[in-house]
């Protein structure tokens, strides 16, 4: 697009010397073309995805989310920013990507008569296809379980008197509003309860992880519950109608709420320091 950025001729080129644009002051990473072309007119292609009139604020937060969710890897993708601060090699390959199925579109390299136009027009139908399917997402699911969450947060000290439970009254997307929340508030959560999305509705006790895409916890169900099952996690924990406890303690759950609040009352109570003392 000719080495130039300037909105008002619609040129929204990233390539040339001296451009380093970024989404806003709090989104660092610099923008590709995408992003130039998002930044400008993402509100009004959210609206149209959408087809109706969204409050200012929601459309804000909606606008704001969308690109953290999906524009902004593109820009880091096409700029070759590393997604960690680290010269380590990844521990996993990553091909799953949107970029990864777009690249797999092209042509093979000795393809006779590669389509390179088809190629393009599926990529785009791709791309167009998640990039609404997100906007979508963010808007019927992401933004209403805020709400959620905030009753959660006021209601917190009734669960747990740290403050550092949550039990949500229904399930909500809640992990990407927390860290957000909690920055805004000046707390942090160790454990969020809430019933499951899946059949049996069993109630569940997730440990809150360091930030929002860490496998890192703060705290961990207790060593002991790990791995266990039913009858067995049941006797181990003292506490009635347990399900299940994963083995890396990141959630547990049990088939009522009373089960579930005395399950992460019971593992912010424990430490593996008094486990240590015990055993010696």
């Amino acid at each position: 697009v000719g080495g130039v950025y300037d909105p008002q001729k619609l040129r929204f080129d990233h390539h040339q010397r001296g451009f380093f644009e970024t989404f806003n002051t709090v989104k660092k990473t610099k923008l590709s073309s995408a992003g130039l072309v998002y930044k400008h007119f993402g509100r009004q292609v959210i609206e149209s995805v959408l087809e109706q009139k969204i409050p200012e604020q929601d459309l804000e937060s909606v606008y704001n989310k969308v690109y953290a969710s999906f524009i902004e890897e593109v820009d880091g993708i096409d700029n070759g920013i590393q997604q960690y601060d680290t010269d380590g090699p990844p521990k996993y390959e990553r091909n799953s990507s949107l970029p990864s199925r777009v690249g797999r579109l092209n042509p093979s390299w000795d393809e006779k008569n590669p389509d390179y136009d088809g190629g393009f027009q599926k990529a785009m139908e791709l791309t167009g296809s998640e990039f609404e399917s997100t906007v979508r997402n963010v808007y019927h699911s992401w933004l209403p379980g805020k709400s959620i969450l905030l009753d959660a947060i006021e209601e917190r000290f009734k669960v747990h008197p740290s403050g550092e439970v949550l039990l949500l009254k229904r399930f909500c997307p809640w992990k990407s509003h927390l860290f957000d929340v909690e920055a805004e508030l000046g707390f942090q959560a160790k454990y969020v309860i809430y019933l499951s999305s899946n059949a049996g509705a069993d109630w569940r006790v997730q440990a809150v992880g360091i930030d929002e895409s860490s496998f890192k916890l703060r705290k961990a169900l207790p060593k002991p519950w790990r791995g266990l099952n039913e009858e067995e996690l049941s006797a181990v924990a003292g506490i009635p109608d347990c399900v299940f406890t994963h083995m890396s303690g990141f959630i547990g759950g049990n088939r009522t709420v009373e089960g579930a609040i005395q399950m992460a009352a019971a593992a912010m109570d424990y430490s593996e320091a008094d486990e240590l003392a015990a055993a010696s």
